[in-house]
């Protein structure tokens, strides 16, 4: 199916996403303390990645975005479970996680967890997840 013009969209699409994306990366980090973490910044993200996907093509978002997005999922998976594994490293209950307070040259004294490193593993799980579907279902029409 051939496309029309949709300057348009393409070009609102580019600007929404960009927003998209940056509340998606606010929500992740502000999931320590308030709603938000891995799930829902990574939903967000698929969010923005399926509008890029509606307004252009699918070769088009591979040659931005060149992930094998069942790899992306596998990867996520792996370091959340090794994340939530690592506590029984240090003889604690499992998904114990550890954190500190750093200062930080730009944002001050700070703090750290290891469970986002399990935010991370869950975040690239549901964007990969999400495009794998999105994708195969696209793949069908």
């Amino acid at each position: 199916m051939k496309k029309t013009n949709d300057l348009i969209l393409q070009t609102v699409t580019k600007v929404i996403s960009f927003i998209i994306i940056l509340f998606s990366i606010h929500l992740f980090f502000a999931g320590h303390y308030t709603p938000g973490g891995g799930f829902i910044g990574g939903l967000m993200t698929a969010a923005a990645l399926v509008l890029l996907l509606l307004a252009y093509d699918t070769k088009t978002l591979n040659k931005i975005l060149p992930f094998d997005y069942k790899l992306m999922t596998a990867a996520g998976l792996l370091i959340a479970v090794l994340t939530a594994a690592g506590s029984l490293l240090f003889n604690v209950p499992f998904f114990t996680h550890a954190y500190d307070y750093f200062d930080l040259p730009l944002l001050g004294e700070t703090s750290l967890h290891t469970a986002v490193l399990f935010d991370i593993g869950v975040y690239m799980v549901v964007i990969g997840i999400t495009m794998t579907i999105i994708q195969t279902i696209g793949e069908s029409e």
